[in-house]
């Protein structure tokens, strides 16, 4: 059932995201709760791409905080370093019974790394729930904007609407906006869930 979750969620994503129709109508019902809270009426067509960058970005960062067991991963992913670099060692010296041994346990190796990552992925559809919506209304909102020309250190006249790099230049700036962001938000929620779970170890509850 994951999995199919997962497939219909990329599916359906893709269909909203490149069929104007239904990418228009998703967002124009989105628009209904977002616009009078970060459209200002077009007015600041920047600011609306930063604060939406900003939502959808920290609603899925948030979601994925709740259902991610960071130590679990951190766990993983050092066995898997000490794995890989115990195994070139191994060839290395041309030691082919530790060699033999390691790739006896590589399947399980494997499965537990290859647990984490499918849990990352169960996590796509909700995930989708929140950008796909948001970004449609992003696509709505900018054809819109009586006044998409912003300057930027490189140009005095960048028209958020004209397309770069297969990219409409508002996708870069939404991007610019929220990449950073992101990357802030979830090293900060790991280092907290990291500092709980170090205290309950000192404290004698784990």
């Amino acid at each position: 059932m994951s999995r199919f979750a997962t497939i219909f969620a990329l599916v359906l994503a893709m269909f909203v995201l490149f069929d104007p129709t239904l990418r228009s109508a998703l967002g124009a019902l989105v628009g209904y709760g977002l616009e009078p809270l970060i459209g200002f009426g077009g007015k600041y067509p920047v600011f609306t791409l930063f604060l939406a960058g900003i939502v959808m970005t920290g609603l899925t960062v948030v979601v994925r905080h709740f259902f991610t067991d960071y130590v679990e991963q951190a766990e993983s992913q050092k066995i898997m370093s000490a794995f890989n670099q115990e195994l070139r060692k191994a060839r290395l010296e041309n030691n082919t019974f530790k060699t033999k041994k390691l790739m006896e346990q590589q399947p399980q190796i494997m499965q537990r790394s290859l647990k984490n990552s499918t849990a990352q992925l169960k996590l796509l559809p909700v995930t989708m729930i929140v950008v796909v919506p948001i970004f449609a209304w992003i696509a709505v909102f900018m054809t819109h904007v009586s006044s998409p020309i912003i300057a930027v250190p490189w140009s005095y006249s960048v028209d958020l609407n004209a397309t770069t790099v297969f990219f409409p230049n508002w996708v870069l700036l939404y991007s610019l906006a929220s990449i950073p962001f992101g990357q802030v938000l979830a090293r900060s929620l790991r280092y907290y869930d990291f500092r709980k779970r170090l205290n309950e170890l000192a404290a004698g509850k784990v």
